[in-house]
């Protein structure tokens, strides 16, 4: 009779029939109605035995330090931002860390304005879409003296100004502070069923990779710059490229880049937030002799109708985020025209015509719970109820089809969770157990 190191009983698939599985180091070595053989058996009751989840875009040293942050996607005045930061706990010296803010309370503030919500603790605060950095006069003064690289605004004295633009590499340098913790941010994905992460930070390299690997129980993928090498506890990622439609670079350039991940054998992953960014793209590729296998257009933010075709035919894999259409779907109803709110985060359209698709939560500027991202991409509903692109709905198989880290097979590694997923309107699923690599990481 075979040994197990686990078997899991009394579970059941996606459309209800019985099934168990035997998991023999690491692996699972039986998967059927009834599995024979004996070891620690782990009651399902009933539950849902179904592949962990992947989360295929997220930013893992930002998502665990927003644990310390002061969160202000709450405020919607200055009022309420002052009497968040002014609660915040620490010594005279020690930073206040807030993220969230929203631009329709104040714009972009310079540290003028800063130093009158907080004028006697260093202040840096993150904007919601994580582009900018705003430093008061005493957040200011710790960066030290010049040469300041062009992230960092200045004003007219050309003193800088507070602003910091796509900085986080640079400040982090300048500021230094201990890189966050990141076991709690592990112990709450494998609550949730996440068995694989990918890292998507643009400016990964050699010493991000040194904190990320081996940091979280999840298997890693981390993509980076080009200098971001091969390493033990992780596997390398695209090249990721960072557009901003407000300061793209000349198109060579960029496909020059694309043509240096070629040579070192690894395809190239692209912010496309915008329609612009993504057209961007889409001619440096076609300059640096069209699309390999694993080229990822990230976020799929506005994907026009007429370019459908184009990425299937291009066999590129669009990695998006359903969960924005609820965090962020009421803002985008106040600021959109009602014809455009259609191309926002495509999902059914894209699959329908044959486009690989994945799904990540784009932490902490998304929510990192999988299950708002795989209930969005079923009803594609706001927080408030309202509904934008009915259309690019997709099933409850298919929306865990985003997130799913690999089709569970005999011989396959043992990265699984059991969860129920109710059919009312609005329910989020429960996890009840998570399994990496054979070991048990959560169960309820």
């Amino acid at each position: 009779m075979l040994r197990f190191d686990l078997v899991i009983r009394n579970a059941r698939t996606q459309d209800g029939r019985a099934v168990e599985v035997g998991i023999c180091e690491g692996r699972i070595a039986a998967m059927d109605e009834r599995v024979s053989g004996k070891g620690p058996e782990y009651d399902a009751a009933g539950q849902i035995l179904g592949p962990g989840l992947h989360d295929h875009h997220l930013h893992l040293l930002a998502a665990a330090a927003r644990r310390d942050s002061v969160d202000l996607s709450g405020c919607r005045n200055a009022d309420a931002i002052v009497d968040r930061l002014r609660r915040a706990t620490g010594t005279p010296v020690t930073w206040v860390r807030a993220i969230g803010y929203d631009e329709r309370v104040a714009g972009l503030p310079d540290r003028a304005v800063l130093d009158a919500w907080l004028p006697d603790r260093p202040l840096r605060i993150q904007d919601r879409t994580g582009g900018y950095w705003l430093l008061n006069s005493a957040g200011v003064r710790r960066l030290g003296g010049p040469p300041f690289p062009a992230c960092v605004e200045r004003s007219a004295d050309g003193e800088p100004n507070g602003r910091i633009w796509r900085g986080d590499a640079w400040l982090r340098g300048r500021i230094g502070g201990q890189p966050p913790s990141l076991a709690a941010l592990g112990a709450t994905l494998a609550r949730w069923g996440v068995t694989a992460v990918t890292d998507a930070g643009a400016s990964n390299g050699a010493a991000e990779a040194a904190l990320l690997a081996g940091a979280l129980p999840q298997r890693l993928t981390i993509m980076g710059t080009e200098a971001l090498p091969a390493g033990e506890g992780y596997r390398l990622g695209a090249v990721k490229l960072l557009l901003d439609e407000n300061d793209l670079p000349p198109l060579a350039q960029l496909a020059a880049r694309i043509d240096a991940a070629r040579r070192l054998g690894r395809p190239v992953a692209a912010h496309c937030v915008t329609l612009g960014e993504l057209l961007f793209y889409l001619g440096a590729l076609d300059q640096a002799g069209g699309t390999k296998p694993g080229d990822r257009i990230e976020h799929g933010g506005r994907i026009a109708y007429s370019l459908i075709d184009d990425i299937a035919a291009a066999g590129l894999i669009v990695v998006t985020q359903p969960n924005f259409i609820h965090d962020r779907g009421d803002r985008y109803r106040a600021q959109m025209q009602d014809d455009e709110l259609g191309d926002l985060y495509r999902l059914g359209s894209l699959i329908r015509a044959g486009v690989a698709m994945r799904g990540g939560s784009d932490a902490p500027y998304g929510d990192l719970n999988p299950w708002i991202a795989l209930r969005a991409a079923t009803d594609r509903r706001t927080q408030r109820g309202h509904v934008i692109g009915i259309d690019e709905a997709i099933g409850r198989e298919a929306a865990l089809a985003l997130y799913e880290a690999g089709a569970l097979h005999i011989g396959g590694p043992a990265d699984l969770m059991l969860y129920d997923w109710p059919r009312d309107p609005g329910a989020l699923g429960h996890v009840g157990l998570t399994v990496i690599g054979g070991d048990i990481v959560w169960q309820a």
